[in-house]
């Protein structure tokens, strides 16, 4: 393990946060998995905590019903960080967890094909523009005066999560070696409902037309930004993790909001990088609403 600086550690080739525990992640590979265990994987910004709370709505009727007061975050837990007092391996069954980890980093047993991967990606030049308001507002991350000197850290893999090229396309082509579920930020954003229900039918969990429903409202950006459970923008506020008080932990969720930001100068230069990177890469990415 190499000490990058203040904010990042680097694990064989890895960039984690500062606040990842690096004991669990050194002893990842043996974390004894179970068979109904689900993992959601994502690049960082990439709709972690939304795939958190539906999954949190799927699975716990007290979650859906709002009769149970628990966050997200201690609901689908960050695999690779820590939480105090709670011992993540003795969680009772079904187990579900949220990870940035590459392929590589995974624990060795998810790769029995019986546990479940679902990992979503968004186009990155939307995640780019999300992270470098993220990483300004908590404390766990570098400051970055402008958007254009975030680029260049992007680009060059010098932040929690390092290459997003190199993450999206390690999960893809070792897919074969895991029971693994792609989807889209993008396709989630436009046909919510359909997504659910994909998600479902993966997990194998029986759903009526009224918990769909109730999990399809309850999951759209407005609402989760209402509930307090699902935001958790109160948790990093509450350890003293924020640097000002914008709610930034649920900024957007917008599909674009990149051409805001990006000068055509610094989306040419992405675009020379995307198809260098990116060459004969299957999987569609939607850059814009109307597509």
């Amino acid at each position: 393990m190499n000490n990058t600086g203040k904010y990042l550690f680097n694990f064989k080739g890895y960039n984690f946060n500062s606040i990842a525990d690096m004991n669990r992640v050194e002893n990842t590979e043996n974390f004894e998995i179970r068979e109904d265990d689900v993992f959601v994987i994502t690049y960082p910004k990439s709709g972690t905590l939304w795939m958190q709370q539906i999954l949190s709505l799927i699975y716990f009727e007290g979650h859906r019903n709002r009769t149970e007061k628990v966050d997200t975050v201690d609901r689908v837990p960050f695999f690779e960080y820590s939480y105090p007092g709670t011992d993540i391996g003795n969680r009772p069954s079904p187990r579900l967890f949220a990870s940035h980890l590459p392929y590589y980093l995974a624990p060795k047993g998810l790769k029995n094909k019986k546990a479940k991967v679902i990992y979503v990606y968004r186009n990155p030049k939307d995640i780019m523009v999300s992270y470098f308001y993220f990483s300004n507002w908590l404390t766990i991350f570098e400051t970055t005066d402008t958007i254009d000197d975030f680029i260049e850290k992007f680009l060059d893999g010098n932040v929690s999560g390092s290459l997003w090229f190199d993450h999206i396309r390690g999960w893809y082509e070792h897919r074969h070696d895991f029971n693994i579920l792609f989807m889209m930020y993008e396709e989630m954003k436009k046909d919510l409902r359909g997504s659910v229900l994909q998600i479902s039918r993966f997990l194998g969990k029986e759903l009526s037309e009224e918990d769909v429903d109730d999990i399809v409202n309850q999951a759209t950006f407005e609402n989760m930004r209402s509930i307090p459970q699902a935001n958790y923008a109160h948790v990093p506020k509450s350890q003293g993790l924020t640097r000002h008080k914008g709610e930034y932990y649920m900024r957007k969720g917008t599909i674009g909001d990149w051409k805001h930001h990006l000068t055509v100068a610094q989306n040419e230069k992405f675009d020379r990088i995307f198809q260098t990177k990116m060459k004969d890469f299957p999987l569609k990415i939607i850059w814009d609403i109307n597509e």
